[in-house]
């Protein structure tokens, strides 16, 4: 019972700060929003005794993140004249492309099989630890991707490096 209760907690806080922080008319109440859905979804992860990926949670997203998020909104320095045209002519598409978003999502978790787990089941994570099983995943399986996400990241880095000289010439 008391799980469920925390459950309830989490879920109805996570989907209430995600629709604060995207109908916020000040941008900076919709980025603290979701600093405390960052932190509620990491406590829900605790909740699920997935203690390795709460911290990736907080340490990457509450916090890399939201400080990216909060730099180039201070830095964009948006006029009040411009946010208020922003988004009106185009809602309809906006709805759509995120009700088809939803119909995707909907149809996949109709068509997952639980407990088709591979080599690592819970009984192998259990054995070892969480970060263990992370990582040996991610460096032996999935090691390509991994290098390109991380060679997409160096070019995104770059990219906003030289947008930024641009902006300041």
């Amino acid at each position: 019972m008391i799980n469920q209760i925390f459950f309830f907690y989490f879920s109805a806080v996570i989907v209430a700060m995600s629709l604060l922080a995207i109908t916020r008319r000040n941008v900076m109440h919709g980025v603290l929003y979701m600093l405390l859905l960052f932190f509620h979804i990491a406590g829900l992860y605790l909740f699920l005794n997935a203690e390795f990926i709460s911290a990736v949670q907080i340490i990457v997203y509450a916090g890399a993140i939201m400080v990216l998020f909060l730099f180039v909104i201070m830095l964009l320095n948006l006029r009040e004249d411009i946010r208020k045209k922003q988004f009106l002519a185009i809602w309809p598409m906006g709805l759509l492309v995120s009700s088809g978003i939803l119909m995707v999502i909907l149809m996949s978790m109709l068509t997952i099989r639980i407990g088709a787990s591979g080599i690592w089941g819970i009984a192998q994570i259990e054995r070892v630890t969480q970060t263990a099983a992370v990582g040996t995943v991610l460096y032996t399986q999935y090691l390509f991707p991994f290098e390109v996400a991380s060679l997409v990241l160096l070019v995104a880095i770059i990219g906003a490096v030289v947008l930024a000289k641009k902006r300041i010439k």
